[in-house]
């Protein structure tokens, strides 16, 4: 194993709140060095550098752009954390910096999605190829502790004797994304389906998969969808989100989809169909966020859901005190029994993705998941919106997904 000598410093596009919680992820993580930041907005960028610093993960430089972060030569990777629409722009600038020889970065990592079209997200892996850059897939479910112990349960104790699983079920809700752009049918790429079924899909397809087999050895045949928009082109939901987002979002004109289910059908190597049935919804109101999973064999169930914690805490209506998020992502209440992840990077895969990218990228190592894989997840999403527009299974391989973009993140007019 090659070891470069030293932490790996990173630098982050993006200083909101994916890379905030990729940044408290990194202090469970050994040989990192947190070396810069850029973000479009200054404040961000300087409180995102201060932060790092006062958590002992710097010396980090909050720099005007990315270009002077690439050219500095203190940062060995980039960790993707812009907005959809941004990501391709970042890794055309990525490429031409290392093309020209311009900057010290060897290897990239991307927050999911890859990008918001097929056809956005095999420019995306050329790039990385093209430039020689390692790459990685940051997918965190996959790396979430419960995953990681009840796969490896079932694939070492129940496989070998029943056979392999057929039917992996995965669901994620919550009450709505933090930042306006994630609402924007356009600038995401889609709504709950692009934004959160990228999980669903990938993970789905993760413990479907045999440990030690790449997860192309799954043979995609066809898709099935619905959308809805349920909750959030009510008048009186879609008169706040518009306040809530300054005027930005106006779901009475021109919504995204709030609740998505999908069905997928795959050919595993013995030749057995599995089936990927996936929801997500922006218009849960539960606790916080819910990711639910399950995975079926013939002899088997695994099973898990995020707000089954060990720790709740009980809060009388003689308690009160401000909304915040100091319990559980996307949390919808300070009083009652409430459940608690005493371990919210952990449980929702965080520390170890960053930690499994570190140490590959640090040995000049290929991750476990990387742009071909996220290029297979938007793959299976455009799929997904072209059956819930035709309003009919898709068969695949679909030629047409290639130049394919969802309805809703068509330009309007078009």
């Amino acid at each position: 194993m090659m070891d470069v000598g030293g932490g790996l410093r990173i630098g982050f596009v993006g200083a909101g709140f994916m890379a905030r919680f990729h940044l408290q992820s990194l202090l469970g993580v050994r040989n990192v060095v947190v070396a810069g930041v850029t973000s479009a907005r200054a404040e961000r960028r300087e409180a995102f550098a201060a932060d790092a610093d006062k958590q002992g993960l710097g010396p980090c430089t909050a720099f005007a752009d990315l270009a002077a972060m690439l050219a500095s030569g203190t940062v060995d990777a980039i960790w993707i954390a812009s907005p959809n629409d941004t990501r391709l722009a970042v890794m055309r600038e990525i490429h031409a910096a290392r093309k020209a020889g311009r900057t010290s970065v060897y290897a990239v990592a991307c927050e999911k999605p890859l990008a918001r079209t097929v056809a956005e997200a095999r420019e995306m892996l050329r790039l990385a190829e093209e430039a020689g850059l390692l790459h990685g897939y940051l997918e965190n479910q996959l790396f979430s502790t419960a995953v990681q112990r009840g796969r490896a349960i079932v694939w070492r104790r129940a496989v070998p004797i029943s056979g392999r699983p057929y039917l992996a079920r995965a669901t994620e809700e919550h009450s709505g994304p933090h930042e306006p752009w994630f609402w924007d049918g356009e600038r995401q790429g889609g709504g709950v389906l692009s934004d959160m079924m990228c999980h669903s899909v990938e993970v789905a397809r993760f413990l479907l998969t045999k440990p030690g087999e790449a997860r192309n050895t799954l043979t995609l045949t066809s898709a099935n969808a619905t959308v809805a928009t349920l909750k959030w082109k009510r008048p009186a939901y879609a008169e706040a989100l518009r306040q809530r987002t300054g005027g930005e979002i106006d779901y009475s004109r021109r919504p995204a989809e709030d609740f998505a289910r999908g069905l997928l059908t795959l050919r595993d190597p013995d030749g057995n169909e599995a089936v990927i049935e996936a929801t997500t919804s922006w218009a849960y109101v539960g606790a916080g966020l819910r990711i639910t999973l399950e995975l079926l064999g013939p002899e088997y169930a695994m099973e898990f859901n995020s707000l089954s914690t060990g720790l709740k805490v009980f809060l009388s209506r003689e308690v009160s005190g401000a909304s915040g998020e100091d319990l559980v992502e996307k949390q919808n209440a300070e009083q009652g029994l409430m459940p608690v992840l005493d371990d919210e990077t952990g449980i929702y895969g965080y520390t170890l993705e960053n930690r499994h990218f570190v140490e590959a990228f640090r040995a000049r190592r290929m991750p476990d998941e990387t742009f071909a894989d996220g290029l297979a997840v938007v793959e299976m999403l455009m799929a997904l919106y072209r059956s819930a527009e035709l309003g009919r299974t898709v068969s695949l391989p679909d030629p047409e997904l290639e130049t394919y973009v969802p309805p809703v993140a068509r330009p309007a007019g078009a």
